[in-house]
């Protein structure tokens, strides 16, 4: 028995059991052949049926199974126990991403094939007016497998000397060098694949020089110049191995830009404390669409390359060997989007759009982004009023095949964890190829992700239980006076025809909840679709507590039965908190 004292008395709950569900007792059952144990031959089968494995996946898979359980002292008479079949449906070797998947995409096409894990002025450690700044997150980042690293560039105050610090604001800096021997170290500690730097500079021609010294002995062989100032096509993933790649804007003079403390103001909290929930985008895009037309304007100023004479002159002062290692120029805004995402046939480009601009564009030149980013690079960066470091709707940019979509890593929220997400697929390289219909070219089948798509699968997925909060948390951490009352949250982010969000039941009173929910979900392109899972404790006094969520990439989730590890609001895996879940495709009615 579990005992809670509520004032002086004393509340007795049943102890908490991980007994398997009735719908995992009879799938056991079914395979045990009226017997306690499965047997190696009956659990292929199983393994064939259920899981959705093939003949020599099943085989291979049968003698792992048996191998865990015999470790565990599960197996009875050469069979596998229904407490030994348990214990391996919920191990991190029955996990709904195969942990041995890892890189199994073509990493071989150009850069602009993939989408790559971007990270947004990467240097904070926390909101983006008054918090210092760090090499440290460079490094958590890295880890955790970012492959896009911002460093914002700024004299110091006797102007002799480079600082990386978010300018205008109250953050306060950290020397170049920290962050660049960071970068070196940590680069390729979690993946093989490029790491691109991105420079936001505001720098004389002096320090420039001093910066290209710099980069140059702290990268050594590491760093990639290209051979050509304009490339044909991008180098691929595989090409660049190993390698940092410089990008930036051709070097400018200063921007007179409004003050970060001064924005202050404008800043909107987000809604909740993990953020508002996840939308089709359907309401933004009328409102996109009755509010701006034609063309945009320099409303937000980052990474904003100035025209005219101006560029000119910086560039007559720039530092030539800086100039020499920028292997992917950022293109010049117009601030006419007919000429901003004009396709040159004969050379690529990177282009930089603000997350308000970019909401502007994808409503009348949707069609023109999906073009842009079959064979270029185009990066959106959150508005700079996010003071708190919150982030935008990552599908806005991945529905156009938009291949940067930077992220503020020192948020947290319902955003950032489709961001995690979504690269937790091809092995956490921090590259994961775009679907074909994002690049194909023919015009009449130009993928458009606002159109009435037919659907293509259904996913149903089931939630059998939960377990591990017990060993993660203090018995009074969701309710003081009883055991807490649990209930799962899933849905599926992507096109707005794919997006939608279900619940459980509340189980009352209990650390290892039992749901046995179904859901379905009709999906028009699952090449593109999340699944969100999201435990919450239910509390009638004042606002739920959280219990833990994942998202994972629908294209790489194993059919059967499956274990499902959650995150904490950080999207850092919890110790033991995991989910039993069963997914099953099926193709769409009309097909």
């Amino acid at each position: 028995m579990t005992t809670y004292r509520v004032c002086c008395f004393l509340r007795r709950f049943r102890a908490a059991s991980n007994e398997p569900s009735e719908a995992v007792r009879d799938v056991f059952q079914a395979y045990a052949d009226g017997g306690d144990v499965v047997g190696e031959e009956a659990l292929r089968r199983l393994l064939r049926k259920v899981q959705g494995e093939t003949e020599a996946g099943a085989e291979a898979a049968a003698k792992e199974v048996m191998a865990f359980a015999a470790e565990q002292r599960l197996l009875k008479k050469g069979g596998l126990t229904a407490e030994g079949f348990h214990r391996w449906l919920c191990s991190d070797a029955n996990a709904a991403l195969d942990p041995r998947g890892g890189v199994h995409q073509d990493m071989g096409s150009p850069l602009s094939h993939y989408f790559i894990y971007t990270g947004h002025n990467s240097y904070l450690t926390g909101n983006q007016l008054s918090s210092g700044c760090s090499e440290r997150p460079i490094v958590k980042a890295l880890l955790d497998g970012v492959r896009v690293i911002e460093l914002d560039l700024w004299p110091n105050a006797a102007r002799d000397e480079v600082e990386v610090l978010h300018g205008r604001t109250w953050t306060s800096p950290v020397e170049l060098n920290k962050c660049l021997e960071a970068i070196k170290e940590y680069a390729f500690a979690t993946s093989p694949y490029p790491v691109i730097l991105t420079l936001e500079d505001h720098l004389t021609a002096d320090l420039q020089g001093k910066v290209a010294k710099m980069l140059k002995e702290t990268f050594g062989d590491m760093l990639y110049i290209s051979e050509s100032e304009n490339m044909a096509e991008f180098p691929s993933p595989d090409d660049l191995k190993g390698k940092i790649i410089i990008s930036t804007k051709p070097p400018k003079e200063y921007l007179q830009t409004k003050s970060g403390k001064e924005e202050a103001a404008d800043d909107r909290a987000q809604e909740g404390v993990w953020g508002e929930e996840i939308s089709d985008d359907k309401a933004t895009a009328r409102q996109m669409s009755e509010q701006y037309s034609g063309k945009y304007g320099a409303e937000e100023a980052e990474e904003e390359p100035q025209d005219g004479e101006a560029e000119k002159k910086a560039r007559q002062g720039a530092d030539n060997e800086y100039m020499r290692l920028i292997a992917i120029q950022l293109t010049r805004r117009k601030h006419d989007m007919d000429q901003d995402l004009k396709v040159d046939p004969e050379k690529v480009t990177r282009l930089s759009l603000g997350e308000k601009a970019y909401e502007k564009a994808i409503v009348s030149h949707g069609a023109h982004i999906i073009r842009f980013t079959q064979r270029n690079l185009l990066r959106i960066f959150p508005r700079s009023t996010r003071i708190t470091s919150s982030n935008y709707n990552p599908l806005m940019g991945w529905r156009y095949g938009v291949q940067m979509v930077a992220a503020n890593m020192q948020g947290h929220g319902r955003k950032l964890w489709l961001t995690q997400g979504m690269f937790r697929a091809n092995g956490g390289c921090g590259y994961v190829k775009k679907p074909d219909i994002l690049m194909n070219s023919d015009p009449d089948k130009l993928f458009d992700p606002r159109a009435e798509l037919p659907v293509k699968t259904r996913l149903k997925v089931t939630v059998y239980m939960g377990d591990g909060w017990r060993f993660d948390f203090r018995k009074t951490h969701f309710d003081k006076c009883s055991p807490p009352d649990f209930y799962a949250r899933v849905g599926v982010a992507g096109v707005a025809a794919d997006t939608r969000m279900e619940q459980t039941r509340v189980m009352m009173d209990s650390w290892i909840p039992t749901w046995e929910h179904e859901f379905e979900f009709p999906l028009a392109v699952p090449e593109l679709a999340l699944l969100r899972v999201e435990v919450h404790e239910s509390d009638n006094h004042q606002k739920d507590d959280f219990g833990g969520q994942t998202c994972l990439p629908v294209w790489e989730l194993r059919p059967g039965i499956r274990s499902v590890r959650l995150c904490d609001h950080k999207g850092q895996p919890l110790r033991s908190v995991k989910l039993l879940m069963h997914f099953k495709f099926f193709p769409s009615p009309s097909k």
